[in-house]
């Protein structure tokens, strides 16, 4: 069987390790990651091998060469663009008559492939992917399947709400000529995302085998780390050529020419390299150090990996520290926890570099000097800079102005020439300082900006769908937090940035690979004449004036401090509302509130209304996207609620075929559905998914449960100014008052509770829960939807702490709360599986 390698990577992820190599280079022990692998392959007896290049290929060649220093016949093929990893591996396999096994260049494992592939053919398999089980699934392809091996399902990347198992894909394929030939030639095609779905849509033979033994992916800084934990606690053993000494648990491994002082404490896993000189009094406590390293005397090492070519000083101290190429570190320098120093460092004598640094290429540390912060860009930013379409972080200590011009700049760059960006924020000081750092970033990349100021998101939303803009960005305050900082962003059609996209801003931010516009080329600022005014226009085409006139409503309304003041006064004015207004002035202090302000707002309003006798009170967020609402007996409704008297007066008012709520939302909706021969679709909680149901014109109305709606027509995102004018109008065609319609609807019970739960354990409790729910009816959206007799339970893994949601709902109080106990017992069961 030939084998091909997938070692195209940009390692973005494991920058600064990466910034001067591939990633499948990056040192594992002494020796390559890809060598790893290439002695995996021919333990195995696999030894025709292509290598698919694409960054820095040249230094993975000029190691390997034709492959026959590591017994094997080595071929590369560099494909001339982006085609995705099934379109690159049809490149290189152009004639295809025989199965192939495709490997990551960038994974360590000790996986029998023998054994997986004869499965494979037992099965009569057109592809198998290998299979492992691992604590924290999200990273990868989560993988379900029958008890025969075949592939129920499979989720790319999932949220932790789609986290249905802890079995993922490991990127190990092997594959028939039946499965390569549906990739086609020269196009973007991804293994995951296009060939797999659709041989599951064939009904082809696609298998999953679960593997046992090591197997970790080498993606990010905390993986690198990890690897080497385990091959310092003997969990990953590892093929390496020289003389290994193994006594009472302690590895020694040492290179030819290695120099060894004198009085050298050498304790736990002990690797090193060829030409290595360790100074007199070292103590070296789980460490590798590369070829033609020296090390002074008196150094103190611990769970540290050193990279070739590097002279460390006497006297140093370093800990869980990594330090790659070329580096001089003069005597007494500390290195301590989680240390990261790239290529080509200096480090003066005395020197501290503390925990969690890293210190990027070429860069010099003066004496005595106490590093404190990464040189160039902080620690947080090395994971994960997006969270769906937003990034949120601590105003001005993580999201600083300089980031945000950087930030700007590779967004700036990862849109098409000649673009232009739309830019608005809430009313707070910091987040005009951010917004003109993202817009000088984007300027500089050659793109162009229209700033609409402090105008609210679904204005921004309306812009981008009747503008020509291709894409928007909105800073504000997080809602709960006045100390974080959220920027969300938004594709053309005004949906949130999708994850794609995000991926590909978030690799050019830590590459830095974006360059800057030349001077004739620089993009330009501007200032849109008239949003307002034509969001207000088309605002009033999508409603029914004369009803809402003749009502002649009396309400009460709370604008949260938010730009929602500047429009509703005008729109209200023309629609014969007669509106007590509260919190209408802009105050950059008030852009968002904590839970007790917000329950205490709630209870002004509600008190001002049932004082002042208004028809109905409404209360928006500072960004105008979700809605609270107090019916005319002054009580808040809330937000299952809403949706329920939301769903009612809709299906009274237009005809429907469709609607859409999230998995969570009450079986009350489909009741209503059902009287009003509706269908309700389901899809998960996230606005992106709202809207991406709104877009597809598939249904005419999606209502949320966190207080959004989504009405088809004027706007494809949640606008809670087109809410509450809708729920006036809808109210007067139907002649009725909240206060009726939530007595009609008050009997259902949905409760929650969080219960604890290890980020290790959630993929081993969702698949132990799929598994056990087989025999009851069931939906798997966002977490799993169980429904009992007496009603429904949703387990939703908790995407932020260690714990997970259920949601259950029955229409007696008592029910619902022994159907939480019973799944409560469930989940905790489950953890100890």
């Amino acid at each position: 069987m030939k084998a091909i390698i997938m070692a195209g990577g940009f390692g973005t992820r494991l920058r600064p390790l990466t910034i001067n190599i591939p990633k499948p280079m990056a040192p594992v022990g002494n020796l390559p990651i890809m060598q790893h692998v290439v002695s995996l392959l021919k333990k195995h007896n696999i030894t025709e091998v292509t290598s698919i290049l694409y960054f820095q290929g040249d230094k993975i060649k000029d190691y390997f060469n034709d492959g026959s220093q590591f017994g094997i016949n080595m071929n590369y093929i560099r494909p001339d663009d982006d085609f995705g990893t099934a379109g690159a591996v049809r490149i290189a396999l152009e004639k295809s008559s025989e199965p192939v096994l495709i490997i990551s260049g960038d994974v360590v494992t000790d996986f029998n492939l023998s054994e997986a592939i004869e499965w494979h053919k037992s099965k009569k398999a057109e592809a198998t992917i290998l299979l492992t089980r691992i604590e924290n699934p999200l990273a990868y392809g989560i993988v379900i399947t029958g008890s025969d091996g075949k592939i129920e399902r499979f989720l790319e990347k999932p949220s932790w709400g789609e986290a249905f198992s802890d079995t993922i894909n490991t990127g190990i394929y092997i594959l028939e000529p039946s499965a390569i030939e549906l990739i086609p030639m020269k196009q973007n095609f991804d293994f995951s995302q296009d060939l797999y779905p659709k041989m599951l849509k064939k009904q082809m033979g696609l298998y999953g085998k679960i593997m046992t033994g090591y197997w970790r992916d080498i993606g990010n800084i905390d993986e690198y780390q990890k690897v080497h934990v385990d091959l310092f606690d003997q969990n990953l053993k590892l093929d390496f050529k020289s003389k290994q000494t193994l006594k009472d648990n302690e590895l020694y491994i040492a290179g030819k020419n290695s120099t060894i002082g004198k009085n050298v404490s050498i304790s736990g896993t002990v690797i090193l390299g060829e030409n290595v000189v360790i100074g007199d009094k070292c103590s070296l406590h789980n460490c590798i150090i590369g070829d033609r390293t020296s090390v002074g005397a008196e150094s103190n090492f611990k769970d540290t990996v050193i990279w070739a070519d590097n002279i460390i000083g006497p006297g140093c101290k370093f800990n869980s520290a990594v330090v790659c190429y070329r580096c001089r570190i003069e005597k007494n320098v500390q290195l301590l926890d989680r240390v990261i120093v790239s290529d080509d460092c200096y480090i003066g004598k005395s020197a501290t570099v503390r925990a969690n640094c890293k210190i990027w290429p070429g860069k010099t540390i003066d004496e005595k000097a106490i590093v404190s912060t990464s040189m160039v860009w902080g620690e947080k930013w090395n994971r994960e800079l997006f969270t769906n379409a937003k990034i949120t972080g601590l105003a001005l200590t993580e999201i600083t102005p300089e980031m945000a011009v950087s930030i700007g700049a590779a967004f700036g760059a990862y849109l098409p020439d000649k673009s232009e960006v739309i830019i608005s924020r809430d009313a707070s000081d910091t987040s005009r300082l951010i917004k003109r750092a993202l817009i000088a970033g984007i300027l500089a990349s050659g793109a162009n900006v229209a700033d609409i100021e402090s105008l609210p998101v679904p204005v921004v939303r309306f812009c981008l769908r009747s503008g020509n803009y291709s894409a928007g960005i909105y800073i504000r305050h997080n809602p709960d937090n006045y100390r974080l900082l959220d920027l969300i962003f938004f594709d053309g059609s005004g949906l949130d940035l999708p994850t794609t996209a995000a991926k590909k801003v978030e690799r050019l931010y830590f590459g830095e690979e974006f360059q800057r516009a030349g001077l004739d080329n620089t993009g330009h600022l501007e200032i849109p004449l008239h949003p307002l005014e034509d969001y207000q226009r088309e605002f009033l085409k999508s409603i029914d004036e004369d009803i809402i006139k003749k009502a002649g409503f009396n309400i009460v309304i709370d604008h949260s401090n938010g730009s929602s003041s500047q429009i509703l006064p005008t729109l209200f004015s023309q629609l014969g509302i007669s509106a007590v207004e509260l919190n209408a002035s802009l105050n950059p202090r008030k852009v968002s509130s904590s839970y007790e302000e917000n329950a205490k707002a709630i209870s002004q309003l509600s008190s001002i209304v049932k004082s002042l006798k208004a028809d109905i009170g409404f209360m928006l967020n500072p960004a105008a996207e979700k809605l609270t609402v107090i019916d005319e007996m002054g009580q808040p409704i809330s937000n299952q609620l809403l949706l329920l008297i939301a769903t009612d007066l809709f299906l009274q008012t237009y005809e429907c075929n469709k609607i859409a709520v999230p998995v969570n939302a009450s079986m009350g909706v489909d009741e209503i559905a059902k009287t009003k021969g509706a269908k309700v679709i389901r899809v998960a909680g996230d606005h992106l998914s709202m809207m991406q149901v709104a877009m597809s014109g598939e249904v005419d109305f999606v209502g949320g449960t966190r207080g959004g709606m989504i009405f088809s027509g004027f706007q494809k995102g949640s606008d809670a100014m087109l809410t509450t004018v809708k729920i006036l109008e809808m109210i007067a065609r139907t002649k009725t008052s909240f206060g009726q319609l939530r007595k009609k609807y008050e009997h259902y019970n949905l409760q929650e509770i969080m219960v604890p739960c290890p980020w290790s354990k959630k993929g081993t409790v969702m698949r132990q829960l799929i598994i056990n729910s087989k025999d009851k009816t069931r939906e798997m959206v966002d977490g799993v939807r169980i429904f009992e007799d007496a009603g429904w339970v949703l387990v939703t893994p908790d995407r932020f702490t260690a714990s997970f949601k259920i949601v259950a709902e029955t229409i007696s109080s008592k029910e619902t709360s022994k159907l939480l106990k019973r799944y409560k017992k469930i989940v905790e069961k489950y953890q100890t599986e």
